[in-house]
């Protein structure tokens, strides 16, 4: 999920696993900054083009985009590349889009499906609660729908994008979805085809077979999960919240605008992951709905792999480029 950049032990203090210190009166301070990679250092990539544009200057809220470098070369290209809107992980309290675990993602992603990459800047808690990261997100689909951005405007096929999240990310991507099939002909001429939720982040008042399998995680046990929980959704709301808890939002037929617009999902998981039981019940949920579904899940594995492990991230990428290749449709 992200760079673990402290020794600290994380069963006796999540807290300062995560770069926190808890006070007496209960609030946080940040300690750690993550590690990040300033645009700047794009500059000399030899196959990917990169820049960062404001979207909300008062909430310093952004995108980050990225454009494989061999269509800028190429002037008799004329074929636009789909749209990948990227929401990053990091349980909604820390990381960013320019966080520097992400470096291979974009690379690997922007060039060998191809696509044109918008990364988005969103807020983070404690500072900024559940729905804020939501909140930023539909903004930054608006700017996408009306920028008049060169990469956007030449290279981009909005007709054909696509909405990804991991980790907190495809928790946020899930609920963006919901709220962007709501007000699908108001954000035209972007089209999302498919919503694609990698390890997505949900949870629950009960712990799930998973969790408990998990108690001694490396990378994300149930106590690092319930400091997230904690610190992200809204005061005064457990985790059976809808935020949370994504079983409450299906059973009361929110999906139903998803399946009407024929928008196809795609749910990727790791056995070794203590979310997989939410995401195989989630998966299991949504193909009782009877929305398009494509389920990817694999034996052994931890939450975050593809972040740690580059043959994972290959593997995840090739999962993705089929996704997209079935679904995308040539605009004459």
């Amino acid at each position: 999920m992200v760079d673990k950049l402290t020794q600290v032990d994380l069963h006796a203090d999540p807290y300062g696993y995560l770069g926190f210190v808890k006070n007496p009166d209960g609030s946080v301070t940040r300690q750690t900054v993550y590690p990040s990679t300033p645009i700047t250092s794009y500059d000399s990539n030899p196959i990917l083009l990169a820049k960062d544009i404001p979207i909300n200057q008062s909430k310093n809220t952004w995108v980050r985009v990225f454009l494989p470098k061999e269509y800028s070369l190429d002037s008799s290209q004329d074929k636009k590349l789909p749209l990948l809107i990227y929401i990053h992980g990091g349980g909604f309290i820390v990381c960013s889009a320019s966080a520097h675990f992400l470096d291979n993602f974009y690379s690997t992603f922007a060039t060998e499906i191809p696509v044109i990459i918008v990364s988005i800047e969103y807020r983070n808690a404690p500072e900024h609660r559940l729905p804020a990261a939501y909140e930023d997100c539909m903004e930054a689909l608006h700017w996408i729908k009306t920028s008049q951005d060169e990469w956007l405007t030449k290279y981009a096929d909005l007709s054909n994008s696509f909405l990804m999240g991991s980790s907190a990310g495809g928790n946020i991507a899930y609920h963006v979805g919901l709220s962007a099939s709501s007000f699908a002909d108001d954000l035209r001429p972007l089209n999302i085809k498919g919503l694609i939720l990698h390890q997505p982040f949900f949870g629950g008042n009960k712990r799930t077979q998973s969790e408990l399998r998990a108690l001694n995680d490396k990378i994300l046990p149930p106590c690092v999960s319930d400091v997230m929980w904690e610190l992200s959704l809204p005061f005064g709301v457990d985790r059976d919240h809808e935020f949370c808890n994504p079983i409450l939002s299906i059973k009361s037929g929110q999906f139903d605008q998803i399946k009407a617009l024929g928008w196809k999902i795609l749910v990727t998981g790791y056995e070794g992951d203590p979310l997989f039981d939410r995401q195989i019940e989630l998966a299991k949920i949504l193909e009782e709905k009877g929305v398009a579904l494509v389920a990817k899940f694999v034996e052994g594995g931890y939450h975050g792999i593809d972040t740690f492990e580059l043959p994972k991230l290959k593997d995840l990428c090739e999962v993705v480029k089929e996704f997209v290749k079935s679904i995308v449709t040539v605009n004459a």
